[in-house]
């Protein structure tokens, strides 16, 4: 029988693709509005040729409108969740600007109880999740939360990211938070073999497209994982940290649903930032 959880999961689930769909109408219409909007200004640029247009017509965004022209920008289209789909497991930080690099290297460094755990983010394969991730490192979302899942058996990872797991020992609800907001994948590694190798920070989801959230993993050992996930970027130090709290196990929690447990070693993130490398 399904029980009132995952059946609470399947609605939260459908009103977030109901939800995404319908920004996406929203986006392809603004999108479209926009590049009417921009031919009729070019236009008038031609006929007028005159500098004071330019300025009244598209405001004062000509640092990032030049940087949109020149491909270094692209837009995030965040999806807000519905006011039914905010649990106390939600922490409400705001939203990533719209507009994020597609230039640049940046490092994450995860600083934790055991030590730093550092990643190489390349801005151009990550943009939106980079940028989220950046937004919430601003906003100390990660402070103090535990890295609550262990996998040691078939795929080999450690997930962090909850910003409710927090305190002494574990609640039903560890693994259940995140932002406000959910994003599309991106660089699915649709082409790798296997996808998932060992040194690889990629970010969790709930199986459903657009729904990845602050919840990332750590690939300590080769996972054949479906190609489903986005790669975030790749571990540069601390590798060692995880493979001790691996050794260490797990208490099983997981066991009968998605695989693994707590960490019986446990990781504490006290400190979450993205820098330019």
């Amino acid at each position: 029988m399904t029980s009132t959880r995952e059946r609470q999961r399947a609605a939260a689930r459908a009103r977030l693709e109901k939800e995404m769909a319908e920004r996406a109408a929203r986006a392809r219409k603004r999108r479209q509005t926009q590049a009417v909007v921009g031919a009729g200004v070019v236009l008038l640029l031609v006929v007028a040729g005159t500098a004071w247009l330019a300025s009244n017509v598209l405001g004062d965004d000509s640092d990032t409108d030049s940087a949109a022209q020149d491909g270094n920008t692209v837009q995030c289209d965040w999806v807000e969740l519905a006011e039914g789909e905010r649990t106390p497991q939600v922490k409400d930080v705001g939203l990533p600007d719209t507009q994020q690099s597609l230039a640049g290297v940046q490092t994450m460094t995860i600083t934790t109880n055991l030590g730093p755990i550092t990643a190489r983010i390349d801005r151009s394969a990550v943009p939106c999740t980079a940028g989220s991730f950046t937004h919430l490192a601003e906003q100390n979302f990660f402070d103090n939360s535990k890295c609550h899942r262990l996998v040691t058996e078939g795929i080999k990872v450690l997930q962090c990211g909850d910003p409710s797991a927090t305190g002494d020992g574990w609640r039903d609800t560890d693994g259940t938070g995140g932002p406000s907001y959910r994003m599309a994948e991106e660089n699915l590694p649709t082409d790798k073999r296997p996808p998932y190798p060992a040194g690889v920070i990629a970010m969790a989801n709930s199986g459903q497209p657009s729904s990845s959230g602050s919840q990332f993993f750590i690939v300590y050992g080769d996972s054949p994982l479906d190609p489903n996930y986005t790669v975030l970027g790749t571990i540069t130090g601390g590798m060692d940290i995880v493979e001790d709290v691996a050794a260490a196990g797990d208490d099983g929690a997981f066991a009968e649903q998605a695989g693994g447990g707590h960490p019986k070693k446990e990781v504490v993130i006290t400190d979450l930032t993205m820098s330019d490398a």
